[in-house]
C-alpha cells in the first residue's frame, strides 16, 4: 500500500494490489457498433444546433457549506457527474467539470457554484478520460499538490496539471488517504479518450470512512456487475447516472431512469442521488424527462423517500 499523503512532487504512478493481489482488466467495455436505425435520426439538426440558441440555465452563487460533524456526510452536486463529497474532515473532488462548452457540445446548466467557491481540497478522483469527466481546465485549477486517483492507463492525462502524486486503480483496488478508503469499482462502459485509446481504464469509486460510505457510479450502462459491488460494500449513499440513455448511436452506453432504479435496489444501497443529466444534452431525450422518469419508476418500486434529487450548489448533509 502507496503512503499517499507524502508531499514530495511525483511523476510515477504509484498502484495498490487488488483484492486477491492480481491486477485485473479494468471493467467491463460496451459493444461499440452503433444501434440498428441509428442513422434515421439526425443528431446536428436535432439537438446540436438547436442547442447552440438555447439559453443557458441555473445560477452560481456562493454556497453556505454547513459544519459536518463527525461521521456526517455533506454532498454538494455541482452539475454533471461532479461531486464535492465531504466526510472526516475531508473534501473530495469527483469528475470535477466546470467547462461551457465539450468541444462542440455546449452546457446548458450552469456549474451550481463557481470553482473559486470551493474549500481546500484534499482529494480529487476522476472516473474516466471522456471529455465530460476528465476535463483537464478544471483539474487544472483545483490542483494543489493534493492526491488525485484515476483509473489504470489514465494518468498520464493528469501528470502534469499539479498533482502531488497520482494513483491509478485497476477493478477492485483500494487506496488509502488519510481516513479514507477508495476503491475502483467495475462498470460497463469504456474509456477512450480519443478513437485509438482502447487501454485506458474505466469504472466508479466507492469511499469509505468511520462506518459511512458513498459509490460514485461514474458512467455505466445498466449490468449485473451492480449485485456484485452492493455484496462486496455496504453502499450507502448511491450516485447513479440517468441521463443521456437516448444515445445518438443508438449504443446502450447509459442507463435509463428505470436501470438506474434497478441498479440502485440491486447494490442494496439506502439513498439513490440522480446525476448525469440536465447540464449537457448528449442525448435525444429532453433534459428534463430523467427526474421525472426515475421518480415515476421509484414510485413504482416503492422506494421513492431514498431517492434524493439535488439542485446544484445546494449543500446536503446525510
Amino acid at each position: 500500500m502507496p503512503t499517499p499523503f507524502s508531499r514530495k512532487k511525483r511523476t510515477n504512478v504509484v498502484r495498490t494490489e487488488s483484492s486477491n493481489g492480481a491486477e485485473k482488466k479494468s471493467a467491463t467495455r460496451v459493444g461499440l457498433k452503433p444501434g440498428t436505425d441509428w442513422h434515421k435520426r439526425n443528431f446536428l439538426t436535432e439537438v446540436l444546433i438547436p442547442s447552440f440558441f438555447t439559453k443557458r440555465s441555473g445560477a452560481r452563487a456562493k454556497p453556505r457549506f454547513p459544519k459536518v460533524g463527525p461521521g456526517e456526510i455533506c454532498l454538494t452536486w455541482i452539475g454533471h457527474a461532479s461531486f464535492l463529497l465531504q466526510l472526516e474532515g475531508m473534501n473530495v473532488l469527483v469528475d470535477p467539470n466546470w467547462s461551457m462548452w465539450l468541444k462542440v457540445i455546449k452546457r446548458l446548466k450552469r456549474p451550481g457554484l463557481n470553482i473559486e467557491s470551493l474549500p481546500s481540497i484534499d482529494v480529487v478522483l476522476v472516473t474516466h478520460a471522456h471529455f465530460d469527466h476528465l476535463d483537464r481546465r478544471s483539474l487544472r485549477q483545483v490542483a494543489a499538490d493534493q492526491p488525485i486517483v484515476v483509473p489504470t492507463g489514465v494518468g498520464n492525462l493528469v501528470h502534469d496539471l499539479g498533482f502531488n502524486i497520482v494513483h491509478e486503480l485497476a477493478e477492485w483496488e483500494q487506496v488509502q488517504l488519510g481516513p479514507l478508503r477508495v476503491s475502483l469499482t467495475p462498470c460497463h462502459h469504456w474509456g477512450a479518450r480519443l478513437l485509438h485509446d482502447q487501454h485506458r481504464g474505466f469504472g466508479g469509486f466507492v469511499i469509505e470512512a468511520n462506518g459511512r460510505s458513498i459509490f460514485h457510479c461514474g458512467d455505466s450502462a445498466y449490468f449485473p456487475g451492480f449485485e456484485e459491488i452492493g455484496k462486496r460494500f455496504p453502499i450507502e449513499v448511491a450516485l447513479l447516472p440517468i441521463g443521456a440513455y437516448d444515445a445518438p448511436s443508438r449504443r446502450e452506453v447509459h442507463m435509463n431512469p428505470e436501470e438506474a432504479v434497478r441498479a440502485f435496489l440491486e447494490l442494496r444501497a439506502q439513498k439513490l442521488v440522480p446525476m448525469h443529466y440536465g447540464t449537457f444534452r448528449l442525448g435525444f431525450e429532453p433534459l428534463d424527462e430523467p427526474p421525472e422518469r426515475l421518480l415515476s419508476s421509484a414510485s413504482a418500486h416503492g422506494v421513492e423517500d431514498k431517492v434524493l434529487v439535488m439542485t446544484e450548489g445546494r449543500p446536503v448533509i446525510l
